[in-house]
């Protein structure tokens, strides 16, 4: 019987559950580096035994650690395995902390914030991990300030794709409340030169020559506080997905609507139909039903809960427009938690389960595709990430 490993990023740790097909009962291991920020946690499609992690500290900054093993053991790239990954003052070793911007290609020019002040470009964190298709010792990385970065070798040297800041609107590059960061990576399954990213708040971007150049894709986008409707960029896009059998259709959340595109992002339809909130941040599609979608609704851009505090994934089943309350399991009172952009995945399995981890420490899974819910774990830290592999 086949299982499934959740890797999960929080405010303090990372936690890895695993359990097999029925995924009813479920071992939690963790947490993994306590303390640290896990902004992004996520396995090779590749090789089953290789993840990849990021980690943020106030104190010693940003830096990517490997597992070989299904996070039984970890080393930072440019460490040899088994070797502490920090200093004894605790500073990270190795090289791949080191992300250097491609500066000939793009300059560190400056960006306008809403309030009109200018700032420059600067490295803050590692938002998303996307391992390659086909090679697991290529990953890519969206950061804050928004850029991208792959590296080939596992992760010991990480080189700018600097055609995405270089495409020339990055000085109309706005940060979301949560920063300015390419949050975002999606890779066509039939064809891995062409990548989308999303970055808020600047929107969707595509490239069809494997991150050499790119290009804006928010046709149709809409934004209330955005006065010029044509305008190329500067929309808070919150998430993309797609299902791999029909890499040409995407979804996304935007910070507001729910929107789909039919022509591989070239331009962009409202499908927010009945959902009772059209304000969200995670966005996923069923693993085996492309026109099955799921979102979580929160009541607004400021106020970051369910609507009428009872916490309901929403699906269609048919590509939108026509939503359905899914709340078996779901706490229908007093709930007040957040589900945040990365905190939402699908696995593989004949009954496609689905996960998502909240602000308060919950990861829920529903083995039969949202019908029933269930915690796997309650009261870790803030849940920022959740990704599932299927293992065989």
């Amino acid at each position: 019987m086949s299982s499934v490993r959740v890797l999960a990023g929080t405010k303090k740790g990372a936690f890895i559950l695993t359990a097999d097909g029925k995924r009813d009962k479920w071992k939690v291991d963790g947490p993994h580096f306590g303390g640290w920020e896990i902004y992004h946690l996520k396995g090779s499609p590749v090789d089953p035994n290789r993840l990849y992690t990021s980690q943020t500290s106030g104190w010693f900054g940003q830096i990517i650690q490997r597992s070989d093993d299904g996070g039984k053991t970890w080393h930072q790239p440019g460490t040899p395995a088994g070797e502490p990954t920090t200093t004894p003052e605790g500073m990270p070793k190795g090289e791949s902390n080191k992300f250097a911007y491609d500066t000939a290609a793009a300059p560190l020019t400056t960006h306008q914030w809403y309030d009109g002040t200018q700032h420059p470009w600067e490295f803050k964190r590692v938002w998303h991990i996307e391992p390659s298709l086909h090679d697991p010792d290529m990953i890519y990385a969206g950061v804050e300030d928004a850029a991208m970065f792959r590296t080939t070798d596992g992760g010991q040297s990480w080189h700018e794709l600097a055609g995405l800041r270089g495409h020339g609107t990055g000085a109309q590059w706005a940060p979301g409340a949560g920063g300015m960061g390419a949050h975002t990576i999606v890779i066509d399954p039939t064809n891995h030169n062409r990548i989308y990213t999303a970055i808020s708040a600047a929107g969707v971007f595509r490239t069809d020559d494997a991150g050499k150049t790119w290009r804006p894709m928010n046709r149709g986008l809409k934004s209330q506080y955005m006065p010029d409707p044509n305008v190329e960029v500067g929309f808070c896009v919150h998430r993309i997905a797609m299902n791999p059998s029909r890499p040409n259709v995407l979804f996304m959340q935007l910070h507001w609507n729910v929107m789909r595109s039919d022509d591989a992002g070239e331009s962009w339809q409202l499908v927010s139909g009945n959902l009772p909130s059209d304000f969200g941040f995670p966005i996923d599609v069923h693993a085996h039903e492309p026109n099955t979608v799921y979102v979580v609704p929160i009541k607004s851009d400021s106020e970051h809960y369910p609507p009428e505090g009872k916490l309901r994934v929403y699906r269609s089943r048919t590509g939108g427009n026509e939503w359905e309350a899914l709340t078996k399991g779901l706490p229908q009172s007093d709930c007040y938690v957040n589900i945040l952009r990365d905190a939402m995945c699908v696995d593989t399995l004949d009954k496609c389960g689905v996960y998502f981890g909240t602000t308060g420490g919950q990861v829920y899974c529903s083995p039969d595709g949202g019908d029933n819910w269930a915690p796997i774990v309650r009261d870790l830290p803030p849940v920022l990430s959740v990704e599932v592999q299927t293992l065989a």
